[in-house]
């Protein structure tokens, strides 16, 4: 199923949270935070500045990128496509590129 996020939406695609520690400790579900960093699926259109539209391209978020975001966004909506978990985050909860 395609989504194209309306306005200053992004769709993104959580990464998986390591399941062992680095001493080799089984982390249960139930201790696991949330993911703060995920794969940028689908960008929005931007969002309207008095006379200006500021597109995710105009700070480098466009579809493939890694970001990290808000670990509490309260505008952000968890929605299942194809049976794998995603986020719909605005552009005020994303907190930054990640580079590697």
């Amino acid at each position: 199923m395609k989504l194209t996020p309306v306005g200053d939406r992004l769709l993104v695609k959580p990464l998986p949270k390591e399941e062992v520690t680095k001493s080799g400790l089984l982390i249960p579900d139930t201790a696991k935070e949330k993911p703060q960093e995920g794969t940028v699926v689908a960008v929005g259109t931007g969002k309207q500045y008095g006379d200006k539209l500021v597109q995710f391209a105009d700070f480098g978020i466009k579809e493939g990128v890694t970001v990290l975001f808000k670990k509490h966004s309260f505008g952000a909506e968890e929605i299942k496509l194809d049976g794998e978990e995603h986020l719909l985050l605005g552009l005020e909860d994303i907190l930054a590129i990640v580079s590697k």
